[in-house]
């Protein structure tokens, strides 16, 4: 049967705090993060669901989503005139006096939208991961087998996958457990050196999506999360496949990227995948116009290198620049700079993350950090070198990455 013939709705759940990657998220809900010097979080899923031709896309938002709301409003106009659209949807209390109280209740407040789009299938997506994926591949999956929600499983190392939710599938692909995080995982049917991870993606039948959220929201001990509740209860019912996120194929993607998928859901892991993008020759090519990453490019001019005077020459080494940059007799290795930041005389950045409109002082030193918006690094300045001394001042991470908040005004030395 035609994928065509079916109308699919997108439902995207942004409403993460993402407490682990603070400082980032102080003022911002993690799909709202930077990422690769001119996306968001968010970039990326929605980039997912319209090259795969659903274009038809609500973004659910509470956490302090000004930032997301504004970046979705200036960049995600699709075409009215073909019935497209991207549109956030605050917590609007039609339960109640009370925010959502996990990712099932989200969409059971907002189950007049399925009312009113009346579709067929709807994909519930998260929000704050990096990857590629043809969504219609797992829809058209999904059309096949029949079921009530397919779930998107990528497969983990059997030794890691203790570290994840867990899908114990049969070789049919019928999902006979779901496990959060167990001692012994279930492998994979056919491969015992792997295990299927959740990503917490999912494509539902509408009807089964309203009849389990509906159940879930009359459960007083429910969690009311996807996850936890609505897909065990779900798997329970017989009504739960597996979609192998391995064998998805991208259009103009190499061999090594497939089934390539980071959450960046703490500062080490969005320092990592950071680092990633920077090798000459990166898992997750952003350089794909097969399959484009898109986002919303202001009108900056272009990034500039000045100086070429011995140790004062401007230069970016195995790094991202983005538009705006000038790099003014400083030098800068492994590192992402993204629009308007500036790097002076003499300064040395490597292995960090620079996010918009930062300046790094003459002869400052940035190692092994990320910088949020719209600070100012002294001349002379060090940080990433005496990490005992940037615990004083900053946020460092378990692995030593040093985060500094947006806006943190730094004393000179």
């Amino acid at each position: 049967m035609a994928v065509t013939q079916f109308n699919v709705l997108g439902m995207v759940l942004a409403g993460g705090e993402g407490r682990r990657l603070l400082p980032l998220t102080q003022e911002r809900t993690k799909p709202a993060v930077p990422f690769g010097g001119q996306y968001r979080l968010i970039d990326f899923v929605l980039s997912n669901l319209v090259n795969a031709g659903l274009r038809k896309v609500v973004v659910l938002t509470q956490y302090r989503s000004h930032s997301l709301d504004r970046h979705l409003a200036q960049t995600w106009r699709l075409s009215p005139l073909l019935g497209n659209y991207v549109v956030t949807v605050p917590a609007q209390m039609r339960t109640g006096r009370h925010w959502f109280a996990g990712s099932a209740d989200a969409i059971y407040q907002n189950l007049n939208i399925l009312g009113d789009e009346r579709p067929d299938i709807v994909a519930v997506f998260g929000a704050d991961h990096i990857y590629r994926m043809d969504i219609e591949q797992m829809l058209r999956h999904h059309i096949d087998t029949g079921a009530g929600v397919t779930i998107a499983g990528i497969p983990v190392p059997i030794e890691e996958a203790g570290a994840f939710g867990i899908i114990d599938a049969d070789a049919d692909g019928r999902i006979l457990s779901f496990l959060e995080k167990p001692s012994a995982p279930p492998a994979m049917p056919g491969d015992p050196a792997r295990a299927y991870a959740s990503m917490g993606n999912y494509m539902f039948d509408a009807d089964v999506l309203r009849q389990a959220v509906t159940q879930d929201a009359e459960n007083e001990d429910s969690a009311h999360d996807m996850g936890g509740n609505i897909i065990p209860m779900l798997v329970a019912a017989g009504e739960a496949r597996v979609y192998d996120f391995g064998r998805n194929e991208v259009p103009g993607q190499n061999e090594r990227e497939r089934g390539y998928w980071r959450d960046v859901g703490s500062l080490d892991a969005y320092h990592q995948a950071s680092m990633d993008l920077t090798s000459a020759d990166p898992t997750f090519d952003l350089y794909n116009p097969r399959w484009p990453l898109l986002t919303w490019h202001f009108p900056y001019p272009p990034a500039k290198f000045v100086h070429e005077e011995g140790a004062r020459s401007g230069r970016a080494l195995n790094s991202i620049v983005a538009g705006g940059v000038i790099v003014s007799g400083g030098t800068v290795r492994r590192s992402v700079l993204s629009t308007q930041v500036r790097i002076n005389s003499f300064s040395t950045v490597e292995d960090s993350v620079i996010l918009d409109n930062v300046d790094i002082g003459r002869g400052a030193v940035v190692r092994r950090a990320i910088i949020d918006k719209n600070v100012k690094v002294p001349a002379g300045a060090q940080i990433g070198v005496d990490v005992d001394r940037d615990r004083e001042r900053f946020t460092v991470s378990e692995g030593g990455i040093v985060a500094v908040a947006k806006g943190t005004v730094i004393e000179s030395p």
